[in-house]
């Protein structure tokens, strides 16, 4: 085995790796940067060096550095883990050459499958069914309108150096063609430095599906069974699945079967993934599959294959890399239940998924499932990196089982300021079409409406949120009562403040949930998503807009000493309304526009409560 590892990697695939290492008695190293000095993995290893500033192309992306501390470390290895250098074929040559071993692919191998087309072309050699499509060299703008002609539309256009969504154009008539063409190599040009393109045939309905594949030095291949990564959003995953839904023992051996004889075609050696594109609109069927392409690493989602099967991949990984045969054949292995990962990210869903980065005050994870996390309480998201928080891996018996106790551990993520996707993984995880085990790539974009958190708190949450924010406090009559009058029933309602807008909720007696306080700030979480409450000072109004709803409210406890209009009356805007007294201090209240009183809740003497809703303006219409 392996003596001594450095991980040249960083956050949650750092301490996965450091976790398995430590567990078999090898070393560990860890690489970091400015950025990342206080994260786990950096202590969590058994030794660390920091390689540089926090731009990844300054610390992670520089070979010269991290073979400059393999050396200064005396590392045996390097593992890349995956991102970054893990499937650059020149530093893994590097690494080989300074003679350390290469935790990984073979570069041969990477350099084979790197690119789209000439991978494409050696799985056709190989027998094994590629996508219909056009890999030739002739990258004339008529030649590819010909070939584009020729398949058929909507036809798909691909940077032969793509990955990620990027350089990749979906071509719906031959008119728009040109135009999608200089777009995708504008693109690809710019993300990888190379704007050749492949096309395809666009499937419909198409289903991501990915076998993993093991091979060693002594000329074992073997699969650990398929992944189904359709759920998407723009080309990245969000939720992946093993085994695949409505997959049938025939196409499952004929699928695995043909990503053997592609990593056999490649001389593969390590962790790697075949990836295919299944045309999900008459179900599964092994002729209606065809190779995409080939990750030539660990993948993120190796943790569901990990949970059906019972294995270490990272330790296979490391075992390989130290000469020694794999560690089943397959006969051995076998499925064991279903497993889910959803990817938990720092990014805000009612802005459009945009990232969210900034201080993790407060950070709490699931317990019951497997989490593997980069960050902890009290640390930060990084702008400078991948904005993953973690990844939830649900595991049981059934996938029904399995969508459960995903979307019941998405709920029950808690963290604050960053904002999250929790609540939209839960909703998606909980959705019956997924649970039914109809997906495809288009699903999100087809159900994204219902997969949102709400703008707004459901009412039951308001109502005990109020609970919680005006506590019926020492029992006394003058603080416990919501609005209390002579001769007149009491007013249930209270104004509680959400996020920027106010709302009136139902004020409850008895036990209201525990509000979370983070720095001063009163949280009430609820399935993913924080919500901040408070209670709304003087004027602020019921509902979300720019003048609200009209509602006045009581600033704080007091006494109403007068009362200046009438229900039904028009006001002015500044108009005084009532005069509030606490405190020995007399407080008018103004009119916030003009209208008509629609609800006079208090007379003369009345004794209220802050929060407590004194009267409701109609806003005048304009003309």
């Amino acid at each position: 085995m392996i003596e001594s590892l450095l991980i040249a990697n960083r956050g949650e695939i750092a301490r996965r790796i450091i976790r398995t290492a430590q567990r078999l008695g090898v070393r560990t190293i860890a690489v970091y940067s400015e950025a990342d000095a206080g994260l786990p993995f950096v202590r969590e290893a058994d030794q660390a060096v920091c390689i540089g500033p926090a731009p990844a192309r300054e610390s992670y992306l520089s070979a010269d550095k991290l073979l400059a501390a393999a050396r200064q470390t005396g590392a045996a290895a390097i593992h890349p883990g995956y991102g970054f250098l893990s499937e650059n074929a020149e530093f893994a040559e590097a690494v080989i050459a300074a003679g350390l071993v290469w935790v990984g692919a073979p570069p041969e191998a990477i350099r084979a499958m790197g690119r789209k087309d000439a991978a494409k072309a050696r799985m056709q050699a190989a027998g094994v069914p590629v996508t219909p499509g056009y890999l030739g060299e002739d990258q004339s703008m008529p030649r590819l309108q010909r070939e584009a002609d020729a398949i058929g539309y909507p036809v798909l256009i691909k940077a032969v150096s793509g990955g990620g969504g990027k350089g990749m154009r979906k071509v719906d008539a031959a008119a728009d063609f040109a135009a999608a063409l200089d777009s995708c190599r504008r693109e690809a040009a710019a993300a990888f430095g190379d704007d050749r393109v492949l096309l395809e045939k666009y499937v419909n309905n198409p289903r991501h599906i990915e076998v993993q594949v093991f091979g060693d030095t002594h000329g074992n291949v073997v699969h650990l069974f398929e992944r189904d990564c359709s759920l998407q959003r723009r080309h990245q995953k969000v939720i992946e699945e093993a085994p695949a839904p409505g997959m049938d023992a025939a196409t499952r051996q004929a699928l695995c079967a043909a990503a053997v004889k592609a990593a056999r075609a490649v001389d593969y050696v390590g962790a790697g993934t075949i990836e295919f594109i299944a045309d999900g609109s008459q179900g599964l069927r092994a002729d209606a599959i065809w190779f995409m392409e080939m990750n030539t690493r660990l993948q993120v989602e190796h943790p569901v294959t990990e949970s059906i099967t019972g294995q270490d991949l990272v330790e296979w990984q490391l075992r390989v890399a130290s000469g020694q045969a794999l560690p089943l054949a397959q006969e051995q292995l076998a499925i064991d239940g279903w497993a889910m990962e959803a990817r938990l990210y720092a990014e805000n869903p009612s802005t459009g998924f945009l990232p969210s980065t900034g201080p993790l005050e407060r950070l709490r994870l699931p317990e019951g499932i497997r989490v593997d996390s980069g960050v902890e309480e009290g640390g930060e998201v990084s702008p400078f990196y991948d904005p993953m928080i973690a990844k939830l891996i649900a595991h049981a018996p059934t996938r029904a089982q399995a969508a459960r106790r995903l979307a019941q551990a998405c709920a029950q993520v808690q963290v604050w300021p960053v904002r999250t996707n929790a609540a939209f993984l839960a909703r998606t995880a909980a959705h019956p079409q997924f649970v039914a085990g109809q997906v495809d790539t288009g699903f999100i974009a087809r159900h994204l409406e219902a997969l949102l958190p709400p703008a707004a708190p459901p009412p039951a949450l308001l109502d005990q949120a109020a609970s919680a924010l005006l506590p019926a406090a020492d029992g006394s009559p003058w603080t416990a009562l919501r609005g209390f009058r002579v001769n007149a029933p009491l007013d249930p309602r209270a104004a509680v403040r959400v996020g920027e807008a106010v709302h009136l909720a139902q004020w409850q007696a008895g036990p209201a949930p525990a509000l979370v306080n983070v720095e001063g700030t009163q949280l009430l979480f609820d399935a993913g998503q924080a919500w901040p409450v408070s209670v709304p000072t003087l004027g602020e109004a019921g509902a979300a807009g720019e003048t609200g709803d009209g509602a006045l409210l009581a600033p704080m406890p007091g006494r109403i000493v007068a009362v200046q209009v009438a229900q039904g009356e028009p006001v002015a805007r500044g108009q005084a309304l009532v005069v509030l007294e606490a405190m020995k201090m007399e407080q008018t209240l103004q009119a916030p526009f003009a209208g008509t009183v629609r609800e006079l809740n208090v007379q003369v003497g009345a004794q209220v409560s802050e929060g407590k809703v004194l009267l409701v303006i109609e806003q005048e219409q304009a003309a």
